[in-house]
C-alpha cells in the first residue's frame, strides 16, 4: 500500500495567488496538453505559500497520483515532492492536519525550510527528520492534498480523474495479498474523509491518465467557489 491537523488559522490568501482568480475566466486546456506546457503554467503562478508555489495532487487511492508527480516533478526540473504517505499514519490515515501544518506549512510560509518527521509503514515509527527548503514549486501529493485545512495554502489543485471503485481495485492488485486487511480498514476511512471534506469539487484542473501520457482538463473550480458549502462528496456523482 502506498499508505497514506486543530490546525492554526491563517491569514486570508489573496485572490491572485489562485491559479485561477474568481475575476479571471480559465483559459481552455486542450487535451494535446503535454507534461512540460502544465509546468511551464505552474512556474507562471504567483507563489501562494511566502516564496513557495504549492500546487495540491488528489486523487483516490491507486488513482496514479504518485506517478504523476514524478513525472511531473521532473518536467518542473526537480521540484520537490512531499508525499502525504510521509505525513500520515497508522493511528491518523486522515487525522493529520496539525502535524502538516506545523512541520511543513508554516514554515514554508515565512519562508524558511521545513523539518518534518517521515513515517515507516513497516516499522510504524516516525523517522529521522527530513528537510524541505522553500522551493519555487512543491507538489504536495496524496489522498487529502486537497483538504479545506490546505487549500488556501494552494496555487493549484489537481485532481486524478479516475473513480473510486477503479482507483481502488489498481491499489489493492499493485499492493498484493500482504496489505488486504489494510486495504479494507482504508476504504471505509476514505469514504469517510471525502465525504466530510471533499477535493475534487475544488480542483483546478483535472489529470486523466491515457495509454501514453495525461489529458489535462479545466476542472470544476470555477462552478464552485472556494467558500461555497457543500453537501457532497467525491463519490460516483461527483465523478461522472
Amino acid at each position: 500500500m502506498r499508505h497514506y491537523i486543530s490546525a492554526r488559522p491563517f491569514a486570508p490568501i489573496s485572490p491572485t495567488t489562485r491559479m485561477f482568480p474568481p475575476n479571471m475566466p480559465k483559459p481552455p486546456v486542450s487535451q494535446g496538453t503535454t507534461i512540460h506546457d502544465l509546468a511551464s503554467r505552474l512556474r507562471r503562478l504567483p507563489p501562494s505559500c511566502g516564496p513557495v508555489r504549492l500546487i495540491g495532487i488528489d486523487g483516490h487511492a491507486g488513482s496514479g497520483k504518485s506517478t504523476f508527480a514524478g513525472h511531473l516533478a521532473r518536467a518542473l526540473d526537480g521540484a520537490p515532492v512531499l508525499r502525504l504517505d510521509d505525513i500520515a499514519s497508522h493511528d491518523e490515515l486522515f487525522e493529520w492536519t496539525g502535524r502538516l501544518l506545523a512541520q511543513v506549512i508554516e514554515p514554508l510560509s515565512r519562508g524558511e525550510s521545513a523539518h518534518y518527521a517521515p513515517y515507516d509503514w513497516h516499522t510504524r515509527r516516525f523517522g529521522p527528520p527530513r528537510t524541505l527548503p522553500p522551493a519555487p514549486v512543491i507538489l504536495v501529493e496524496g489522498v487529502g492534498a486537497g483538504r479545506r485545512a490546505l487549500r488556501p495554502q494552494l496555487a493549484a489543485l489537481l485532481w486524478m480523474e479516475l473513480p473510486h471503485e477503479e482507483s481502488w481495485t489498481r491499489g489493492q492488485q499493485r499492493d498484493g495479498e500482504e496489505q488486504r486487511e489494510f486495504w479494507a480498514g482504508w476504504v471505509g476511512a476514505e469514504r469517510r474523509h471525502f465525504a466530510e471534506d471533499p477535493s475534487r469539487p475544488f480542483a483546478d484542473l483535472l489529470v486523466r491518465q491515457l495509454e501514453k501520457g495525461y489529458e489535462v482538463l479545466p476542472g470544476p473550480a470555477k462552478r464552485v467557489g472556494p467558500d461555497q458549502p457543500l453537501t457532497h462528496g467525491d463519490g460516483p456523482s461527483a465523478m461522472c
